[in-house]
C-alpha cells in the first residue's frame, strides 16, 4: 500500500485529518494548495483515501478524480509514481460497474503519452480492455474502443486487431445505436487492413464470439 511521506509531520498530520473525513473528495485542489499541499500530495492522498476506504461509493468518487486528472498530460508523472496506471487496469477486473467505467476513462485519458502507452501495452493492457468490449455498459464500451485504437502500435497491432476484436467491431457497425456504429466503423477503417475486414466478414456465424451489443 502507498503511504503518505510523513517527513512533514505537520502536514501529515493534516492528510490524516483530511482522509479520515473523506473532505479530500470534497475539497477542490485550489483550496487544498492554498493549505500547502501540491498537485503531487493532492493525488498521493486520493490514491490512498482509495485504498483505505471500504466505502463502495467513496472508491468510485475518487477513481472519478482520478481519471479526469488523467486527461492532464502534467500529471502523468505522478500517476506514474503512484502506481495509477496499475490502479485503473485493475479496475478493469472489478465487478462494480462504476470502477471498471471509471477505470477504462482514466485509461483512455492517458494512454496517448508514449510512457503511458508502452507502461499499458507491457502489463497485459490490451487483453484487458478487449475484455470490456463485452460490458453491457455503453460508455465502457466506447472507451474500450478508443482505448484499443490509441493503443495500437507496430507491435500491439496484431493483438489490438486480433479476429475475434475485428468480428466485435463489424457486429458493432451495424448496431443502431450510432455512437456505437460510427465509433467501430472508425476502428475498421483506421486500424484493420482490408484482408482482416474480408476475413471477418467471411465467417459463417458474426457472433463476435458471443459478446453482446451494449445497452443504450
Amino acid at each position: 500500500m502507498l503511504q503518505i511521506d510523513c517527513l512533514d509531520r505537520p502536514l501529515c498530520i493534516l492528510f490524516c485529518t483530511l482522509l479520515a473525513s473523506s473532505t479530500v473528495l470534497k475539497m477542490s485542489y485550489g483550496k487544498l494548495k492554498s493549505q500547502g499541499l501540491d498537485r503531487f500530495e493532492y493525488l498521493q492522498a486520493l490514491v490512498t483515501e482509495f485504498q483505505d476506504t471500504d466505502n463502495e461509493e467513496a472508491k468510485e468518487q475518487v477513481l472519478a478524480n482520478l481519471a479526469n486528472f488523467a486527461y492532464d498530460p502534467s500529471n502523468y508523472d505522478f500517476l506514474r509514481r503512484l502506481q495509477v496506471i496499475d490502479l485503473f487496469l485493475d479496475m478493469l477486473l472489478e465487478e462494480n460497474e462504476n470502477l471498471v467505467e471509471f477505470g477504462i476513462g482514466g485509461l483512455c485519458n492517458l494512454c496517448l503519452d508514449k510512457a503511458n502507452k508502452d507502461y499499458i501495452l507491457h502489463n497485459n493492457g490490451v487483453q484487458l480492455v478487449i475484455n470490456c468490449l463485452s460490458n453491457p455498459n455503453e460508455e465502457i464500451v466506447l472507451s474500450a474502443i478508443t482505448t484499443l485504437m490509441y493503443l495500437m502500435t507496430l507491435g500491439s497491432r496484431a493483438e489490438v486487431t486480433a479476429l475475434p476484436v475485428v468480428e466485435c467491431m463489424l457486429r458493432f457497425s451495424l448496431s443502431a445505436n450510432k455512437r456505437l456504429s460510427n465509433l467501430a466503423t472508425v476502428f475498421l477503417e483506421d486500424c484493420c487492413s482490408p484482408d482482416q475486414v474480408e476475413r471477418a466478414k467471411s465467417l459463417e456465424n458474426h457472433t463476435a464470439l458471443g459478446i453482446p451489443l451494449p445497452k443504450n
